[in-house]
């Protein structure tokens, strides 16, 4: 693959810190998730929750999106409006980094949510995904 815009995967990690406390409750509430997404989002083809080594109460959504239109559909997902209601509850950090070439259309709609967000734009490479 040559070009690299609004039709091409990308990659997202959402670093989420939870409060102390609350990560059994948090665990739930992505597994929950999880399912839903899975079972309602045909492009979200890698979707996983992992822990970080040094901090148990740290994670990282890793998530491929076939393409822009899968992460509109991502976040218009009922399941996951909810998720993000309850992560205020549950959670004290919530930071997303983007890795691939997004459309300013879309750029837009993460921007909306208004957590810190940074996006690596593609300049050379290929997908197999």
């Amino acid at each position: 693959m040559s070009t690299f815009d609004q039709s091409t995967p990308f990659i997202l990690l959402a670093r989420i810190h939870v409060k102390p406390g609350c990560v059994d409750s948090y665990l739930e509430l992505a597994r929950a998730t999880d399912t839903a997404v899975q079972a309602s989002e045909p492009g979200m083809i890698h979707h996983t929750f992992d822990q970080d080594p040094d901090d148990p109460q740290a994670f990282v959504w890793s998530e491929v999106y076939a393409n822009d239109a899968a992460f509109s559909a991502h976040v218009s997902n009922p399941p996951v409006q909810e998720y993000l209601k309850k992560h205020a509850e549950l959670g004290d950090g919530f930071s997303i980094e983007v890795y691939g070439t997004v459309s300013d259309a879309c750029r837009t709609l993460m921007e909306s949510f208004g957590l810190p967000l940074k996006i690596f734009k593609t300049k050379l490479g290929y997908s197999r995904v």
